[in-house]
């Protein structure tokens, strides 16, 4: 008899730990791999969050800032921007960025970042998807983090700053190809095959293309620069080799665009038949449009779109905003700013540069 009492105490045991085995197995911790699924991520931990718009500013948060690539003249002017953002609402900001523009070097930096465990990040993005993993872990651990100028996939961020909408860059591009080149043959130089800001942009100046107005126009090649100076130069070279018959280049980048014009304006055979055009910083292009190479251009200034970077990171550090639509928050000098659909914020239009201008800017 004793036994029998034993050995249903030892099944009885048995089945406790193998249901308490059971339970754990399909739990999941706070340090989930980077390979958990993407829709269930870190972007759910906001949820149910409630704003309060009338939450003062933490003071002393720790931000760090991490442009596609370090030395980069137009991310330098972003970030810039972004800092002093942060450091208007009393924290501090830290730039630590690749030396390349690979989406496999921002992991890496992010992975370090992430045990650091700041308030926030504020990046853009080289690739949607690829860090979107190590975002998705930096925000469940509580770091808030905002895009600016390229995105990451929607759940693996709170807020995208976005310099203006894709569709009105697109349509500029495609205008710009037709008022500079006229009909004929246009290619576009671009950065990395990879960035979600220039593919987005190149798929609607593509599709804006198609239209009656654009018939006389043939997009011929897109080059990829990968946002390094000589390397643009290099495509810009090979595009015109390839296509003698070329018009125009439009280079979306601001490293693009400026070898462009370099290699053009050295070159008299091109100089005054091949337009060039895109979007370009304009103390960077002044000479350019100065000597004829470039009669216009189009950007927004890059130090607002990493200031609402900055302000924006602060306002959800502080819980003044989770990145709903319609939440509200102040920006500094720029003014309220209100959350669109998807956590986005459009910084507004894009400005035309020409020899009429262009002197009136300085960034």
């Amino acid at each position: 008899m004793r036994d029998s009492r034993f050995a249903r105490f030892l099944a009885l045991l048995f089945a406790v730990v193998l249901g308490a085995a059971i339970v754990t197995g399909c739990g999941s911790t706070k340090d989930d791999s980077e390979g958990s699924g993407s829709s269930g991520g870190a972007a759910a931990s906001d949820d149910g969050a409630s704003a309060n718009a009338n939450a003062q500013i933490k003071k002393g948060l720790k931000v760090v800032v991490m442009p596609k690539q370090l030395g980069n003249p137009y991310e330098e002017l972003e970030d810039k921007g972004t800092v002093a953002a942060i450091e208007e609402t009393g924290g501090t900001a830290k730039i630590q960025g690749p030396t390349d523009a690979s989406a496999s070097s921002q992991v890496s930096l992010l992975r370090s970042i992430t045990q650091q465990k700041p308030d926030a990040i504020v990046l853009a993005a080289n690739d949607p998807n690829a860090i979107a993993p190590v975002l998705k872990q930096a925000m469940q651990r509580g770091v808030k983090v905002v895009t600016q100028d390229s995105d990451a996939a929607a759940d693996a961020r709170q807020i995208f700053i976005n310099q203006a909408t894709t569709q009105s860059i697109g349509e500029q591009l495609a205008k710009q190809a037709k008022e500079v080149g006229g009909e004929g043959e246009v290619a576009v130089l671009s950065a990395t095959a990879n960035a979600p800001n220039q593919n987005a942009w190149i798929k609607i100046m593509k599709e804006e293309l198609k239209k009656p107005e654009y018939s006389g126009i043939k997009l011929v090649k897109v080059a990829y620069g990968d946002d390094d100076d000589q390397k643009s130069f290099q495509q810009a070279q090979g595009l015109l080799r390839a296509y003698p018959n070329l018009k125009a280049i439009v280079s979306p980048t601001t490293v693009g665009i400026a070898a462009a014009a370099r290699y053009v304006s050295a070159n008299a055979q091109y100089k005054g038949k091949v337009g060039i055009t895109g979007l370009g910083t304009p103390n960077q292009m002044r000479k350019f449009v100065k000597d004829g190479t470039v009669e216009q251009f189009a950007l927004w200034n890059p130090e607002d779109v990493g200031y609402l970077g900055g302000y924006a990171a602060a306002a959800l550090a502080s819980g003044q905003i989770t990145g709903k639509e319609g939440e509200t928050f102040k920006a500094g000098k720029l003014g309220d700013k209100t959350i669109g659909a998807n956590g986005e914020i459009v910084l507004g239009p894009p400005t035309t540069f020409t020899k009429e201008n262009i002197d009136d800017f300085d960034f």
